[in-house]
């Protein structure tokens, strides 16, 4: 299956659309069937090693409050990165703008940990390259993305009637546009001379990558 990227709906309405506020609900069920949340506050915990932790697409701020609840360390370095202004009672840093603005760009370039959940498949590859360049300060990456596989396109339609309308169709074009194996780090340009990664594939239909950046 080619990867595909296209707009999704969830996307283009306004935060407190009916639609938009019970589509964010089939998400965070979603997550925590992929066990998204978990795997990213596990992995923070074994492998950050101190700096600045920014979330890419922090959207509700869902994960950081996870995070925080296990790690509470993490708050004060923990910095939020979306288009939208920051979820009521947001407890840590919050910067509202576009990745590839010069507030995002310098946020991810003091960065020593950058996550993401379900947010890069929203890119093209040349955006993914250009987001590679700017974690040359980086030491750990966490990403979860949508696997595309055919099986999950098909998880997908079996969960159709519990799903909301933009839910339903968002999760295929997520998927569509998700990764395989070793695509996502070649598409960020990470070079095995200075990284190391592993890339794992869930039977929930999650891609999961750690990048450690090597030392010497």
């Amino acid at each position: 299956m080619k990867r595909r990227v296209k707009p999704e709906i969830l996307d283009s309405l306004p935060p407190g659309h009916p639609d938009a506020v019970a589509s964010r609900a089939d998400l965070r069920r979603l997550n925590w069937l992929m066990g998204n949340h978990r795997w990213l506050v596990r992995e923070l915990a074994g492998r950050h090693r101190g700096g600045r932790v920014v979330e890419l697409g922090a959207g509700g701020g869902e994960l950081g409050r996870a995070v925080f609840a296990k790690i509470p360390s993490l708050q004060a370095k923990w910095t939020g990165l979306d288009l939208v202004a920051a979820p009521p009672d947001w407890p840590a840093k919050w910067m509202q703008a576009n990745l590839f603005s010069s507030g995002g760009t310098a946020a991810v370039a003091a960065a020593s940990s950058v996550v993401a959940n379900l947010f890069l498949h929203h890119f093209e590859e040349p955006e993914l390259s250009k987001l590679g360049a700017l974690l040359s300060g980086a030491r750990l990456l966490l990403f979860c993305e949508p696997a595309r596989r055919v099986l999950h396109q098909w998880q997908g339609r079996l969960l159709g009637p519990m799903l909301n309308r933009v839910t339903r169709h968002d999760l295929h074009v997520s998927v569509s546009a998700g990764f395989l194996r070793e695509e996502l780090p070649a598409a960020l340009g990470l070079s095995p001379r200075d990284w190391h990664w592993q890339v794992h594939t869930g039977f929930r239909g999650s891609l999961r990558m750690f990048a450690e950046r090597k030392e010497g």
